[in-house]
């Protein structure tokens, strides 16, 4: 799948499907595209889970051996710092890279971000807010306690899978969606929508938890590059992070 929200440029093979997220309510972007408000679906809560809507439109009702997702802007491909917009295009993989590949491993994800002076508990927390993380541990805890030892071990680590992206076989799609969405709904349970912050809220803390379902797995795994289509202001991201951490 390639979750996206507005009109963009679509990959050709037809082992991309786009989805058009937050679909409830809304004209059809293209008539080409699935949405994501068709058949069992949480589409109107597009607006604080983001692309798990297109996750869950899968789970209920996507037929495939193979399930993924990625972004309207960001695809997994072959490494590519410098480039034009066609060259960058011309590095996002096809369905034969993707077969190639899970004919030798489990699940296909980013390369990790690397932290270095941050834990990835202490990123979320200066990135959102420590509470979150003390909430949704406390969910695990009571629901699937034996996932524990997984969660600590990510959240001292400094390194992580991001952006909720990966692909893999449908049984362990689902399997994973079965863990996930429990934990994310009773966690969404604890806010007002109406409270800004919960706007967009609800994705970033799957991304940490995809990262724990995967250290309990023990899933081979083949970690891939980024294919950025628009460029990433780096000086503003680090001027932001810098602001959450020291409070400059």
């Amino acid at each position: 799948m390639v979750a996206a929200h507005k009109p963009y440029w679509m990959p050709s093979d037809g082992v991309y499907l786009p989805v058009q997220v937050g679909a409830a309510g809304k004209e059809s972007i293209d008539a080409a595209w699935q949405r994501d408000d068709e058949g069992q679906n949480i589409s109107h809560l597009n607006p604080y889970y983001c692309e798990l809507t297109a996750l869950y439109w899968a789970w209920k009702n996507l037929e495939a051996d193979y399930i993924g997702l990625c972004h309207y802007r960001r695809y997994f491909g072959r490494s590519i710092f410098r480039g034009s917009l066609e060259q960058k295009r011309g590095a996002i993989f096809s369905r034969a890279d993707y077969e190639r590949l899970l004919a030798e491993t489990d699940v296909i994800v980013p390369k990790k971000r690397n932290y270095y002076i941050e834990t990835v508990y202490s990123q979320y927390a200066h990135a959102h807010r420590a509470s979150d993380l003390e909430d949704i541990k406390g969910i695990i805890e009571q629901r699937c306690p034996e996932y524990l030892p997984a969660w600590d071990k990510v959240m001292h680590g400094r390194r992580v899978h991001i952006l909720n992206m990966f692909v893999m076989n449908k049984e362990n799609f689902r399997a994973y969606c079965e863990w996930l969405f429990p934990i994310i709904d009773e966690f969404a349970s604890h806010f007002d929508l109406a409270d800004p912050y919960a706007s967009r809220l609800f994705g970033f803390p799957a991304e940490r938890l995809f990262n724990v379902w995967l250290e309990k797995q023990g899933l081979r795994e083949a970690e891939v590059p980024i294919v950025m289509l628009e460029p990433v202001n780096w000086l503003k991201k680090g001027g932001a992070f810098l602001r959450r951490k020291f409070g400059v």
